[in-house]
C-alpha cells in the first residue's frame, strides 16, 4: 500500500524553507487552537501584534506575537485537520518557532470523562494518513513524550482534574462507527481526534518539541451521540480557562529554550 512507503528523505520537492521566510525575533514557543472563538477571546485579552501569516487554499491565518509571564509567545489559529494543521505548523517553525503548545476538542470513548474536561494524550492510535508521510508504518506514536511530566506537574498545581491516556486519531469523523468506536476502546483509546498522531510525527521528524492536549467535547459512547459542548459557543468561560493552561505551559517552555539558549 502506498500509505506504508515511508521515505526518509528530509529534501522533498517543495520544502517549508522554500516558501516560508524566516520572521525576526520569532518567539521560541507558539500556542495554537481550533476554535476561531476560543482563539478570538484569548487575543483580546492578552493582546498581540501580527508580525506574519499563515495561508491556506481560502484563508490567511495572522501569527501574532504577545508577553505572557514575562515570556513572549506566538499565537494562532490553526485549522482542522491534519494536512492542514501539519501544514501550518511546519510553516511556523520555518518562521523560527522551536516548540508549540497545541489544544482543541476531542470526542470521547469513555463516557466518565466530565464535559469540558482537561485530556492529556500520552500515544496516539494512527487513523489517518499525514503521519505516514513523517513516520515509517506502526500502529501507534508516542505522544507528549518530552513535556507530559511538565504538563502534569503544572496540571497538579493549579488542581486542574485531567485524565491521561491514548487517543485515536482519524481523519474521516462521519466514519467513526460504532463497531470501529468500540474496537478503539478495547485498544485502549479513551478519546479521538483528528490531528495528533501527525503533529507528533511531524514533530518528531522536524525535531520539534511539541505538547499537545485536549477539552473534552462531545461522547460517542452514549446509546445516542451526545454533542454536550462541542460548539464553539458552549461553555465559553471553562474554555477560556482551558486556553490559559495552553498559555502557562507555554511560558514554561519559553523559559526553558531561554537557559538553553544561554
Amino acid at each position: 500500500m502506498p500509505i506504508h512507503e515511508f521515505d526518509p528523505e528530509r529534501n522533498a520537492c517543495i520544502n517549508p524553507e522554500d516558501i516560508i521566510h524566516r520572521v525576526p525575533d520569532m518567539p521560541k514557543v507558539v500556542v495554537t487552537c481550533f476554535s476561531h472563538v476560543t482563539f478570538a477571546r484569548l487575543l483580546a485579552d492578552v493582546g498581540g501584534v501580527e508580525i506574519s501569516h499563515v495561508k491556506d487554499a481560502h484563508s490567511t491565518c495572522p501569527v501574532y506575537k504577545t508577553t505572557y509571564r514575562g515570556q513572549e509567545i506566538a499565537l494562532f489559529n490553526t485549522t482542522v485537520g491534519a494536512p492542514s494543521c501539519v501544514g501550518a505548523l511546519e510553516d511556523v517553525f520555518a518562521m523560527g518557532a522551536e516548540c508549540a503548545v497545541v489544544f482543541g476538542t476531542c470526542g470521547v470513548l469513555e463516557p466518565e470523562i466530565a464535559d469540558c474536561s482537561v485530556i492529556v494524550p500520552d500515544a496516539a492510535l494512527r487513523d489517518e494518513g499525514t503521519s505516514y508521510h513523517y513516520a515509517p508504518p506502526a500502529r501507534e506514536i508516542a505522544v507528549n513524550e518530552r513535556y507530559l511530566p511538565a504538563f502534569r506537574e503544572l496540571l497538579d498545581t493549579l488542581e486542574c482534574p485531567y485524565t491521561v491516556g491514548k487517543v485515536w486519531t482519524t481523519d474521516a469523523f462521519y466514519r467513526e462507527t460504532r463497531a470501529k468506536m468500540e474496537r478503539r476502546r478495547r485498544e485502549g483509546c479513551i478519546c479521538v481526534d483528528m490531528e495528533c498522531a501527525s503533529v507528533a510525527a511531524m514533530a518528531h521528524f522536524r525535531g520539534k518539541d511539541v505538547l499537545q492536549f485536549f477539552y473534552a467535547a462531545d461522547n460517542l459512547a452514549a446509546a445516542q451521540w451526545d454533542k454536550r459542548s462541542l460548539g464553539n459557543e458552549d461553555r465559553l468561560a471553562d474554555k477560556d480557562k482551558i486556553a490559559y493552561l495552553a498559555m502557562e505551559m507555554a511560558a514554561k517552555m519559553a523559559a526553558e529554550q531561554e537557559e538553553v539558549m544561554e
